[in-house]
């Protein structure tokens, strides 16, 4: 009988969007690397529920309420839970925090599989600028990026040609272009929409498709995107990018990767003389045996509060508040997008016309605001994700009918519609905060958290803005019974767009990690998930995580070498 090996060259915690990342570099770059995950294994051609159509289930995809309340009441909360793809989010009995239920409740949405939330997220993939990294220096808020997107380029390269990003090249400043693949159409009413815009605001608003990792084009041996819709509940066909689907199978190909999932690491160990992390502490989830691992570099991949919460946890006589945490800011300064806002409008015509197939993809209107003029409001800016169509069977799904009149009723599409739904930059805060729970604690027995964040009035502003200059976009376009949103912002945590904690600068006196996202006080431990963002921009993150994280692999090897870690 074998021993289970317990040394490697590196230790990755966590196989989602980052994780996958880190074991893809680190491995293709030589070394042995154990990758860790608190939840079960995936394989996408039996787990993915894509295909599963809603009377194929027992609550026709409406879920057991009653379940649902029992043991997932938070996650419920995200856009993209239902039926067919809670399996994929959290139990929240097993795996509880704390939150205020006023003003300052912060969502916290978990995913606790091989793949993490690269299984369940929304695909959107956008580069920042130096708009973004130079925006707390501009602003003077919070500390400096001490990245500029010209460090940062090369590997949004790297990323986009390996995950496979279609999309439309823009030439704007603000939103860099990036290697597309052939993009998704527009359908006919948001090329109508679009055109409209353009004769007003010619290129200050600009309506093109959304950047999205799903595939147009065979892409490194993945087949492109059939249009089936749902990519929320998996792929069966790996063609949107996962690290189930992608990063992870280019790890294994190289014989170094060892996957251990259910296992919930408990703490990073760390040596008081050497002044470096030795390894981690990890607890089977199934069996609650207690394993311990080593390795000459970590990789902090669990997601930005996960990755708090288990620095927050590995506390020693060196670091009481936290491990690398001398600068007090493990856990400060959680941030989010704000959303929403927007409005929607009919549009006349195109009745001739309908969609066919289920484009798993939307529009994008690229910031506008303080990009070449300054608003009075607010600092910082928002995009808009949205699209056009026609309500179909859905629309009259839980209405009363029966007989003729109401099969028509279910057939017949409603009118062409368009809707502009933004995200606004989220500022950071240090009173934004997780802090370990006093008595709380998880299935396992490991320390819980206490989460609360709350909009400031930039934030709310921004919020306002989105009604107003939605309602402009489409009475450009000459719509309709336009009604901006009317119903209050999201609460932090519902964008899904968790990000801070061990935020990177440059001064280890204000920020955990530096530029390479390698801790100050402990060089061979690294946080490349969404933990080291300085702000959050206002573009879906996760492409610059992973742009990050294979820069940082790279350095650390570089510096395993000269043997300074």
């Amino acid at each position: 009988m074998s021993r289970e090996v317990t040394t490697y060259d590196a230790i990755v915690v966590g196989s989602g969007m980052t994780g996958g990342w880190a074991a893809k570099e680190l491995t293709q770059l030589g070394l042995r690397t154990l990758v860790l995950d608190a939840g079960r294994p995936i394989t996408p051609e039996i787990d993915a529920r894509e295909h599963v159509a809603p009377f194929q289930m027992p609550f026709r995809g409406l879920g057991d309420k009653r379940a649902v309340e029992a043991r997932q009441s938070v996650q419920q909360r995200s856009v993209s839970f239902d039926e067919m793809s809670h399996q994929f989010w959290a139990d929240d009995i097993d795996n509880p925090y704390e939150t205020p239920t006023d003003a300052r409740r912060f969502d916290w949405f978990r995913a606790r599989q091989v793949g993490g939330k690269s299984i369940i997220w929304g695909r959107q993939t956008y580069r920042m600028s130096d708009l973004d990294f130079e925006a707390n220096s501009r602003d003077g808020i919070a500390v400096d990026w001490p990245v500029r997107y010209a460090d940062i380029a090369p590997w949004y390269d790297v990323v986009e040609r390996f995950i496979g990003v279609s999309g439309q090249a823009e030439q704007l400043p603000q939103l860099p272009d990036g290697a597309f693949l052939p993009p998704m159409e527009l359908n006919c009413v948001e090329r109508h929409v679009q055109s409209r815009i353009a004769v007003k605001y010619g290129r200050e608003r600009v309506l093109t498709i959304g950047r999205a990792a799903v595939l147009t084009a065979l892409t490194n041996g993945r087949a492109p995107c059939h249009y089936c819709g749902p990519c929320h509940r998996g792929c069966s066909t790996r063609s949107y990018f996962s690290s189930v689907n992608a990063t992870l199978p280019a790890a294994q190909a190289t014989g170094r990767m060892t996957l251990r999932p259910f296992s919930i690491v408990r703490a990073v160990t760390y040596d008081t003389v050497r002044r470096r992390a030795t390894g981690v502490r990890v607890i089977d989830a199934r069996t609650g045996v207690e394993h311990a691992y080593s390795a000459r570099v970590v990789f902090l991949c669990a997601s930005s509060i996960e990755s708090a919460r288990l620095l927050l946890n590995s506390a020693t006589p060196d670091f009481p508040n936290g491990l690398a945490n001398s600068s007090d800011q493990v856990g400060r300064n959680v941030m989010d997008h704000i959303k929403w806002g927007g409005a929607t409008g009919l549009i006349d015509g195109f009745d001739d016309r309908r969609v066919i197939g289920e484009r798993p993809n939307g529009i994008y209107v690229p910031r506008f605001r303080n990009v070449n003029t300054t608003q009075a409001d607010f600092v910082r800016g928002y995009g808009f994700q949205g699209g056009a169509g026609r309500s179909g069977w859905e629309a009259a799904a839980r209405a009363p009918g029966l007989g003729v009149a109401f099969k028509a009723r279910l057939t017949t599409p409603g009118p062409w519609s368009m809707t502009f739904n933004g995200y606004g930059e989220m500022l950071p805060r240090e009173t934004n905060r997780a802090t370990l729970h006093p008595s709380l604690k998880d299935r396992w027995g490991i320390p819980s958290l206490h989460i609360e964040a709350q909009w400031s009035e930039n934030e709310l502003a921004i919020h306002r803005d989105m009604g107003v200059t939605a309602s402009e976009l489409l009475d450009a376009a000459g719509a309709r019974n336009i009604l901006a949103h009317t119903h209050g912002p999201s609460t932090p945590g519902n964008a899904n767009h968790e990000m801070g904690t061990a935020r990177m600068g440059r001064d280890p006196k204000t920020s955990v990690l530096n530029g390479w996202n390698q801790a100050w006080d402990v060089p061979n431990l690294f946080v490349t998930d969404g933990a080291f963002m300085t702000s959050s921009g206002w573009q879906n993150p996760s492409l610059t995580y992973m742009a990050m994280t294979a820069r940082a692999c790279h350095h650390a090897v570089e510096e395993m070498k000269r043997r300074r870690i």
